[in-house]
């Protein structure tokens, strides 16, 4: 049997009447659906007996017309999940809809982490402010690059560099001898480099990934335990999925990344794995990160995504445990708390 998370105590919504949930998203014929975690939790939303909205990161807007009306709103469109990953809803109305009509609303639009994201944290803040619930929550993602995040967590990072100075950045190259170089703001493994001393691309990949000297940029050691996977491990509202998923890159890639080609394998929760994610676990969410994606290889984390992490499918085929309905049943405890 799955091992299972507790969010004690367990409620089924609001004074025991479903939620109406709202995931705000990119346009819904561009999910996956049969890899997609955003379209897990719809689904696991309704099996749980809840209402599910899509409303698209693009239909945000504010208006105040007078004093009291609607400020934040969306295009909500109300679904109905199908299994079929081909076909996997139906769409039975939309409105306009003000942001607090909703129980919760889940930002779970993926980067990149442009102005129109950042516009898009400034209304979730307003929206709050007017009395939405939303997760993750609109500061906390401004405020924890994906990436740089891990800089408050040091006693369990590699030797990194962040920096846009071509110089610091070839002395580091040269102490560290093989490195990762990655831009700030990509995702699924999009610029991510390997760079040996004497790689003979050195200097035009650094040239081209800092556009010159003018964009910051991350260096990392190199770890050799990538060819035993980069592990996803999820964090739902402070807790660890007792599941990390192993991302092992495929022949003759350094990236484990799976939008890069990697193949993902379930395993348990390492010793040195639970250390890390116990640590961050409650500090995380404190800050009102519902749901993290921590990136580790071998000992070591490389970043923190609070943007739209993934990997809840995948775990779910290989182990049974549903990470989906976890985060559905911390929804269900938040919202009954809330309304106490």
């Amino acid at each position: 049997m799955a091992q299972q998370l507790h969010f004690a105590p367990e409620a089924f919504g609001v004074n025991g009447r479903p939620l109406r949930l709202a995931f705000i998203v990119d346009p819904l014929p561009t999910l996956k659906a049969y890899k997609d975690s955003t379209v897990a939790m719809m689904r696991a939303a309704e099996k749980h007996g809840h209402e599910v909205y899509a409303i698209e990161a693009t239909s945000l807007s504010w208006h105040r017309p007078e004093p009291g009306q609607p400020g934040v709103f969306g295009l909500a469109y109300h679904l109905r999940t199908r299994p079929d990953d081909h076909d996997w809803y139906r769409e039975s109305g939309f409105e306009a809809m003000p942001l607090r009509a909703f129980d919760a609303v889940l930002m779970r639009k993926d980067p990149p982490f442009d102005t129109e994201y950042v516009t898009a944290t400034w209304l979730l803040e307003r929206a709050e402010a007017e009395g939405a619930r939303v997760y993750n929550k609109p500061r906390a993602l401004r405020d924890h690059s994906e990436k740089l995040a891990i800089a408050e967590f040091d006693a369990y990072t590699v030797p990194t560099l962040v920096s846009r100075d071509l110089n610091q950045i070839q002395y580091f190259i040269e102490a560290q001898r093989d490195v990762v170089v990655k831009p700030l703001d990509g995702m699924g493994g999009s610029q991510v480099f390997r760079i040996h001393r004497n790689d003979s691309n050195r200097n035009a990949i650094l040239e081209t990934l800092t556009q010159l000297g003018t964009r910051t940029i991350m260096v990392q050691h190199y770890l050799q335990q990538i060819a035993q996977g980069d592990k996803r491990i999820l964090l739902i509202a402070g807790k660890p999925v007792p599941w990390c998923l192993a991302r092992i890159p495929k022949a003759g890639e350094t990236r484990g990344n799976l939008a890069a080609g990697g193949t993902g394998v379930a395993q348990e929760l390492s010793p040195r794995d639970r250390e890390i994610a116990e640590h961050l676990g409650p500090i995380l969410w404190q800050r009102g990160l519902l749901i993290v994606g921590l990136d580790v290889i071998g000992e070591y984390l490389t970043e923190i995504n609070v943007t739209s992490p993934t990997c809840m499918v995948e775990i779910r085929q290989q182990t049974g445990f549903d990470a989906a309905g976890a985060c559905i049943t911390a929804l269900e405890h938040l919202c009954s708390r809330a309304s106490a």
